[in-house]
Parts: structure tokens; sequence; C-alpha cells
């Protein structure tokens, strides 16, 4: 299959200790004066999607040019809370806490889904398989060699090397570690209680990366290593991608499929503000470390025209926009959430007027 990713992407992700993406695309033809500049920042989770729809949008509204910085989501959510862009991202919900301390309401625009998954480097790239508890015991510094019996015994006639496991995690604010550690936190009390779930968390072990693009370089550059980044950065840097046993007691690789599956039963139960958990989903097919991706705006906006501009560049990336997720890697929104996120668009207001004409 022909990959829609840009080369900027391809680019960036193969950049060893890159501090942050930062794309700036859509300028039309014509003087820039013209083009109204929407600034975002946040997660880097989601960026090759985002990176696709602002060159595509464009072509639907010239007048509209982006620029997001891609520094995780620990930094969109800050940014967005001092209201120093136009909308944040994250693959973390925002914390009650945060949202109280908002200066005004926020939404959590869901976008696209996602799986997270664990890659490695080892010699011939073998396909491996990982239970809950296997992922666990290495992130807590308790299985240390890539041959220890427990790996071995669920990964049958695959030469392990006896080599050290090298653990490589986030060392910024990070959706994608959320995703991860939330995960962690359901399968392991141990894990619950000694490190917990959070964007950022302190690490029994492990070398940190910046960023989506940090840790897949880490781990491309580093025998033995082990990280967690969403498939399409590992895809995108020719490394592996584990199966993972699944609550069912099933081994499912990561894919569209298996994303869409772990979504199945959140999509009957959405809460109003969509801020919901995927990870350890029930369900025979459903992969096991999965989420939305949010765009969080302010449901009351600060000035009108750039808001007006923003609302529907959300109703496209919900409708229009899903056309260009399986290419590369992540799972449309299923239809029963789409309608949701329809009606929480129309909520978005300027002045306490909604900004989106009557659909």
């Amino acid at each position: 299959m022909r990959s829609n990713v840009p080369a900027s992407l391809i680019l960036s992700v193969a950049l060893l200790g890159l501090a942050g993406l930062v794309l700036t695309v859509g300028f039309a033809p014509g003087p820039v004066s013209a083009q109204m500049l929407m600034n975002g920042t946040g997660a880097t989770f989601p960026y090759p999607i985002y990176s696709k729809w602002f060159d595509e949008y464009i072509k639907v509204d010239p007048s509209v040019r982006f620029n997001y910085q891609s520094i995780g989501s620990g930094g969109g959510i800050r940014q967005i809370m001092e209201r120093t862009v136009d909308f944040g991202a994250s693959d973390g919900p925002m914390t009650d806490e945060q949202l109280t301390k908002a200066p005004g309401e926020l939404f959590h625009i869901p976008t696209v889904l996602g799986a997270v998954v664990p890659t490695y480097k080892l010699p011939g790239d073998p396909k491996l398989r990982f239970t809950s508890d296997l992922l666990a015991e290495i992130f807590l510094g308790k299985i240390t060699k890539w041959n220890d019996p427990r790996i071995v015994a669920v990964n049958p006639g695959v030469a392990l090397p006896d080599r050290p496991i090298i653990v490589v995690h986030r060392s910024d604010g990070s959706g994608t570690t959320y995703i991860w550690t939330d995960y962690l936190a359901k399968v392991s009390k141990e894990w619950e209680q000694r490190v917990g779930r959070g964007t950022s968390v302190n690490w029994p072990v492990g070398l940190g990366g910046k960023g989506n693009e940090g840790v897949a370089g880490q781990v491309k550059s580093t025998p033995g290593a082990i990280g967690y980044v969403e498939l399409a950065y590992a895809t995108k840097n020719n490394l592996p991608a584990a199966a993972i046993r699944n609550q069912a007691g099933k081994f499912v690789e990561p894919s569209i499929q298996s994303t869409t599956a772990a979504a199945a039963g959140a999509a009957k139960n959405m809460p109003s503000d969509f801020r919901v958990s995927l990870t350890n989903p029930p369900g025979e097919d459903a992969y096991p470390i999965a989420s939305f991706t949010w765009l969080l705006v302010y449901k009351d906006q600060p000035h009108q025209v750039k808001g007006q501009a923003l609302v529907k560049f959300l109703w496209w990336a919900i409708h229009d926009g899903q056309k260009y997720t399986s290419n590369l890697l992540y799972a449309p929104l299923p239809s029963q959430v789409v309608s949701q996120i329809e009606a929480k668009v129309k909520q978005i207001t300027y002045q306490g007027k909604p900004l989106l004409a009557a659909r």
C-alpha cells in the first residue's frame, strides 16, 4: 500500500533526540497576511494524522494556516490552560483539577483512535508476544534479561538472546505515557501502588526519550531496548510491534481492526465529556492498549472569526478527515461517537452564540 505520510514526517520520526515536531502548513498562493494562523500544541501520538489533515484542509479552506508544535500532551494541556494557543492536543484526558483551574470551560473533542505498542530491538526482529504481567515486570525492572524463562514460555520457538533488557520511556509529559501507565495500573496492583498512571510518572528503570519519535529513535539505536510508541511510529521506523494477551486471553496484534474492537464497549456508553479509558477492554478481538486522542478547545471562543474557522475544521476532521486514518494506521471514530461529537461541536460559542451554522 502506498503511504500517505508526508516526507517531512518520515524525516522527523527518524531523527534521534528531537525535542519536538513543529508543523506549519497551509501556505496558499497570495499574501500571507490574507491567511489566518491557527496555533496548536500538544500530543505527538496523533502527529502523523494531524499533519495529513492540515495539508488537506488548506485545499478546503485556503484562508486558514496551521502551526502545530508536537511537544507532548503535557505541553498541550499546559498551553491551552494558559490560553497561549487556539487548541491543545492530548492523548490523556485532563483531570478534574486541571479543568477547574482552566480560565474557561474546555471541551475534549475525540479525533481518532490509536494503539500504543511495545516495540523492541533484537537480532532478527522476531515477532514477540507479551502478557500484561510480563510488561509490568519488565517496566518495574523485575525482569531484566531477554531470555528470562517467563518471556521464553510465551514465545516458543523464538531464540531470545542472553542480553539485558533496556527499558526506554518518555521523558516529557506524554499522553502516550498516560495510556501505557493506565493499562499497567489496571493489570498490575504493584504498578498501580508503586508508579500509578499519569502523563508523567517516576519510572522505576529506564532511559528517557522525548516524544514518540524520541522513544522510537532510542529503541532503534539501542540493542536490547524495549519501549512504547504509537503504532505509526513503530511502523515508519521499521520496528516490530508485539502482540499482547488481552482480557479474553487471546494474543492480539495491534491493527486498525483490533483498535476499533477496543472501542466497541466504550462507544455504547460514552460519557458526555468524552473522557473515557479504552485500555484493557473486554472483547476477544480487542487490542488492550488503545485510546482516543483529543483536541482541547474552549467552549466559548475568545475570537469570533477564528472560532468559526476552528469549529469548521473540527466538523471536517470528524467527517471528511476520517478517510485518511487507515493509511496512517489509526482507526476512524465509531459512527455512534461521531453523532455525539457533532452535538458537542455545535455547543461551541462566541459570547454565548453558537459558531457553527445550522446543519
